[in-house]
């Protein structure tokens, strides 16, 4: 039973091994990601004009009247003081062409003194150019960069599965690392003074028994991001219900009417206060987002400059049909069902932020750990194989030297 359970451990780890080192480097840098942006691009992140601030709505306006070509689709409502306020953008349809406009970039910096662009980019390009470098990692960290196939993005729906493998592949892997209840000391100690292959054989096992439930529970978080609306929903919903949303239920959309015209955002931040009042949040509107393909508007509640969500359950989001205002569903962290609170908790936990900076330390590191796990089981794999190939040629060559003596003596 345990050499069955070896070997599946050995071709479960050597089939993940390249993906999770990847995903732990990435995931250990992006813990840090807006850090790390705003360290190599200051020109990007760093207002040019100290004067006050003028609001998020203004300021988009002034984007949208000075480029006729783009679509503010998601902007903070206020910058942070001294930082330029950052907004996603898409093409608008050219009337000519009633094609999309080009456009080389998606994310835009405006000085939020004056409303001037300071810098463009295309956040997710694949390139490691500096202003680039940061969302090129993160968005490696869950999709490799693999390209939509088929209407399928082959690239989250891999490190999904990769989660899952790992998932299972830790639970034998703890299995494994208890042969004898009676010695179960050595399966959490280092032999540093011995080095070469019995440190990489104890950093490999001893260091994954010793982080072994923060690992678990960043595979489980990592499957439940990749593969939400496919595969964790609805096993989540067989246990617990869920309250529908307009992000995973396409159903409570209404499909947008030719020439309908869409609520300004003004109006929709209108809605959003009395509703956060309503719901007795503790913060303002802070970030809006408007889904063209939803025909909805999003609204985030945050402080500023807190839109990742910097601690606890993350930030409350409520959405609207953006043609009639009618409310299509809200994410309320620690409200909800338990299916919902559950859903609620995945990314905090993956990220380390429900723990604040604590957490983003604690997750950074397993990063390092999980490529550090990776990289020596592969060595310890790679090991074994050569002791196996010189054993099995060692036997080719006393066969041989058999087969020759006994020929010779034959003679």
């Amino acid at each position: 039973m345990r050499r069955q359970f070896v070997r599946l451990h050995r071709w479960l780890g050597i089939a993940t091994a390249l993906f999770l080192f990847v995903a732990g480097l990435t995931g250990a840098i992006i813990a840090w990601d807006h850090e790390l942006d705003a360290a190599l691009n200051p020109s990007f992140f760093n207002a040019r004009t100290d004067a006050p601030a003028l609001p998020g709505l203004v300021l988009a306006r002034r984007v949208e009247a000075a480029d006729p070509r783009v679509q503010v689709t998601y902007l903070p409502l206020d910058a942070e003081p001294g930082r330029t306020l950052l907004m996603m953008v898409s093409p608008r349809v050219n009337p000519a062409t009633r094609q999309p406009y080009p456009l080389d970039f998606n994310q835009i910096a405006v000085d939020p003194a004056t409303g001037a662009i300071q810098g463009r980019r295309e956040w997710g390009a694949v390139s490691l150019a500096r202003i680039n470098l940061i969302p090129f990692i993160y968005k490696l960290h869950y999709t490799l960069h693999l390209p939509f196939t088929g209407g399928i993005d082959i690239g989250t729906w891999l490190m999904g599965i990769v989660g899952i493998v790992w998932f299972f592949d830790s639970m034998v892997a703890l299995w494994l690392s208890f042969p004898s209840f009676k010695a179960w000391r050595k399966s959490f100690a280092f032999r540093l003074r011995r080095g070469g292959y019995a440190l990489t054989f104890d950093l490999h096992r001893s260091g994954g028994v010793w982080i072994w439930g923060v690992l678990m529970v960043i595979a489980l978080t990592s499957i439940s991001m990749n593969l939400s609306r496919p595969v964790v929903r609805p096993l989540v919903s067989l246990l617990s219900p869920l309250t529908p949303d307009p992000i995973n239920n396409p159903e409570l959309l209404r499909p947008a009417q030719p020439g309908e015209p869409v609520l300004s955002r003004e109006t929709i931040v209108r809605l959003a206060e009395d509703a956060g009042k309503a719901q007795r949040l503790k913060v303002a509107p802070g970030g809006l987002y408007y889904a063209e393909f939803m025909h909805a508007y999003g609204v985030g509640f945050y402080a500023t400059g807190n839109d990742h969500g910097d601690f606890g359950l993350g930030n409350p989001w409520m959405y609207w049909d953006a043609a009639t205002g009618q409310p299509l569903g809200a994410s309320i962290p620690g409200k909800g069902t338990a299916g919902d609170v559950f859903m609620q908790v995945q990314f905090p936990l993956h990220s380390g932020r429900i723990l604040g900076l604590g957490g983003r330390i604690l997750i950074s590191a397993m990063g390092v750990a999980v490529a550090v796990l990776s990289a020596t089981g592969l060595l310890i794999w790679l090991k074994k194989l050569n002791a196996r190939r010189r054993s099995a040629h060692n036997a080719q060559n006393a066969r041989k030297t058999r087969d020759s003596a006994r020929s010779t003596a034959r003679t």
